[in-house]
């Protein structure tokens, strides 16, 4: 697990960002995922109300094993968690924070990232042992809520703003203190050739670099 968070730190570090891959098919997901990892991408995730996403999951830990971390987003319940175990996720992604689903991903040797709003949240997020908040929906969150949360937080927990994140705005969140940012529609949307989605991951890459 220490070497697991290990990664996720420095990949993070590198590269703040993970492609969340919503509607993507598991006959299309490697074309996908390797055109991301291509453009120096190498957190990804699978949200759970995607085509078969558990499918895609386990393509995704085989074919990409040593070079991205992988992952299951919209991860609701214990069941589902044990399901994305089972396929080889090392990441479990939530729209929301249940102490029980964080417990039972970091029991499960797994990186927990629930969702959170508000600083209560994400203190209990963090009490649970979660290893990154994400900040959910990043519309309701803007840079100066990012901010403010920052200054009451452990100046080590790591919060990705997730949601109405661009090229545009990205910076302003970066310098409000977030520390990396799930990116959908703007990396990926249900249909996007692998040649469409390399590049729009460049742009975010560039950007970052």
């Amino acid at each position: 697990m220490t070497e697991l968070i290990d990664s996720f730190d420095k990949q993070l570090s590198a590269m703040p960002v993970v492609a969340i891959l919503r509607g993507v098919q598991p006959d299309e997901i490697e074309a996908i995922g390797e055109a991301i990892i291509a453009a120096g991408i190498t957190i990804l995730e699978v949200p759970l109300n995607s085509p078969d996403p558990f499918k895609s999951i386990e393509i995704m830990a085989r074919c990409f094993a040593g070079r991205a971390i992988v992952g299951a987003g919209t991860v609701l319940n214990t069941a589902d968690v044990a399901r994305c175990k089972d396929t080889g996720s090392q990441l479990i992604v939530s729209p929301n924070m249940r102490p029980d689903v964080i417990k039972a991903a970091v029991a499960g040797g797994m990186l927990s990232t629930p969702g959170c709003l508000t600083p209560s949240e994400a203190f209990d997020a963090l009490d649970a042992g979660a290893h990154a908040i994400k900040l959910f929906p990043g519309e309701l969150v803007p840079p100066a809520g990012v901010k403010a949360m920052r200054a009451v937080l452990p100046s080590e927990a790591k919060m990705l703003v997730v949601g109405g994140v661009t090229t545009e705005n990205l910076p302003t969140y970066r310098q409000a203190g977030a520390t990396g940012f799930g990116i959908g529609g703007s990396i990926y949307q249900a249909g996007d050739s692998a040649a469409a989605v390399s590049a729009k991951a460049k742009a975010f890459a560039q950007l970052l670099s």
